[in-house]
């Protein structure tokens, strides 16, 4: 287990081949299991659970009791709300036809990407396979069954876009021509078939 200056607290359980990057912070009864990997500066609040071989980039916050199971990767940055969950079975089933216990060559794990940015409300079950875009924003208790776009706000069961958003985690202001304003930069955007680019 790499440490390199992490904190950790004593309750958190930290499978050895996992890897904790430097200054991240891992709350009580957090729990990362085999060969995950942490990036730097992230912090995993209490009773976090991070399935085997997840992949979390820089400088990502993992609040309280949420559930990312492998094989989800989550990009630099990305936020995630408190109970969130990111699901890997398209076809759930706890047995085989026969009556069997389903293992895990009975079932084709699915995952989640989560790109740069990104931020996942409290609640909001993502449902794999699924890759959510760079800088959007999944609104608390949304249900997602299709992919997000860069960008992109997206609320409701099941999730569908309701605006935009910039980087600064502000709804962005529709202009003139497919335009958007961010108010908090002054950043401009343009809409072109159904995605959000920067200008400039």
């Amino acid at each position: 287990m790499a440490t390199n200056s992490a904190q950790i607290a004593p309750t958190a359980d930290i499978d050895p081949t996992a890897q904790i990057g430097p200054r991240a912070q891992v709350w009580h009864l957090a729990q990362v299991r085999e060969n995950a990997r942490i990036g730097e500066g992230c912090i995993l609040g209490r009773g976090a659970y991070i399935g085997p071989g997840v992949i979390v980039g820089r400088n990502c916050k993992i609040q309280n009791y949420a559930l990312v199971y492998e094989p989800t990767v989550l990009e630099d940055g990305v936020f995630v709300g408190p109970a969130a969950v990111f699901t890997n079975d398209e076809f759930p089933r706890a047995i085989n036809v026969d009556g069997s216990r389903k293992g895990n060559d009975d079932w084709n794990m699915v995952g989640v990407n989560v790109g740069t940015g990104a931020a996942i409300g409290a609640r909001a079950v993502c449902i794999a396979p699924l890759s959510i875009g760079r800088w959007s924003l999944v609104a608390a208790g949304a249900v997602v069954t299709q992919d997000v776009p860069d960008y992109a706000i997206v609320a409701g069961v099941p999730a569908r876009r309701v605006g935009w958003v910039g980087p600064a985690g502000v709804p962005l202001i529709a202009g003139p021509n497919g335009r958007f304003t961010c108010p908090a930069t002054g950043d401009l955007f343009v809409e072109e078939h159904g995605e959000l680019k920067p200008m400039g």
